[in-house]
């Protein structure tokens, strides 16, 4: 494999299509959105997106067969709405500078072809956060940007630099003359983040009139908060037990004069 390529393994006949973007980054905010979403919507899944941009290694799943890493597109028909909705996600972001361009040229491309109207992306926006995220918004034009803080987001701040596939998208769909939205839900980021995922889906919910249900996604919520409490009692667990070590090494301690 030279060179990224789409492989589409079945056709679809989409009305005025929106596309949805998420790849893992900070908080895992943009796999767990997309991720809930293809379960909400029951997805189909039309297309792969391979490159050898992605990580060298492959993936073994429970059989033992093994893959490579790649992107996927999902495909809803949205019989209430005006647009159909294609959401892609996948394994991996592109671990070279170079790869970042290609691969959102040819998700670009591919979401062209498609009669793509509008590109939405999500990620994650660093802060450390108490109560509900905030959902952070970037825009190609002032229209979009509006409709999303009707919807509940906030604008970004200026200069504020948008990493990854998520934001190059926004830089590169003017080319393509397709109006696209970043949104980046505050996060601590270094652990996955389903309550920063929730605050996404649910602007997305509002600013595109989607039929969502947000409790499967509050379980997730719940689960995530017991972890957090588990492996904060490990750490005060292993913080104990290096003090006591270190008070007993302090009692072997003598000093010769």
């Amino acid at each position: 494999m030279k060179s990224t390529y789409v492989k589409e393994r079945a056709p679809i006949d989409a009305n005025n299509p929106i596309l949805i973007e998420g790849l893992p980054g900070l908080g895992l905010v943009g796999k767990i959105a997309i991720r809930y979403l293809v379960k909400q919507f029951k997805a189909k899944k039309f297309a792969y997106l391979y490159s050898p941009h992605f990580p060298y290694f492959v993936l073994v799943n429970k059989k033992g067969n093994v893959r490579l890493l790649r992107g996927a597109f999902y495909y809803v028909k949205n019989a209430a709405g005006p647009h159909d909705i294609i959401l892609f996600t996948g394994d991996s972001q592109s671990q070279t500078i170079e790869g970042q361009y290609d691969i959102a040229e040819k998700m670009l491309s591919f979401a062209k072809k498609h009669n793509v109207g509008t590109i939405v992306t999500i990620g994650g926006y660093r802060m450390e956060t108490e109560g509900k995220p905030k959902v952070v918004v970037a825009g190609t034009d002032q229209q979009i940007l509006d409709k999303a803080m009707s919807a509940g987001a906030v604008v970004s701040e200026t200069g504020s630099p948008i990493v990854g596939t998520a934001g190059l998208i926004l830089g590169l769909a003017r080319f393509k003359k397709i109006d696209a939205l970043c949104m980046l839900g505050e996060t601590r980021g270094y652990l996955p983040d389903p309550l920063s995922a929730r605050s996404v889906i649910e602007v997305i919910k509002n600013m595109f009139n989607l039929d969502i249900d947000l409790a499967g996604i509050d379980q997730e919520i719940n689960k995530a908060d017991r972890m957090v409490v588990r492996l904060q009692k490990i750490e005060e667990t292993v913080a104990t037990q290096a003090e006591e070590t270190r008070k007993e090494e302090d009692k072997k301690t003598t000093y010769i004069s």
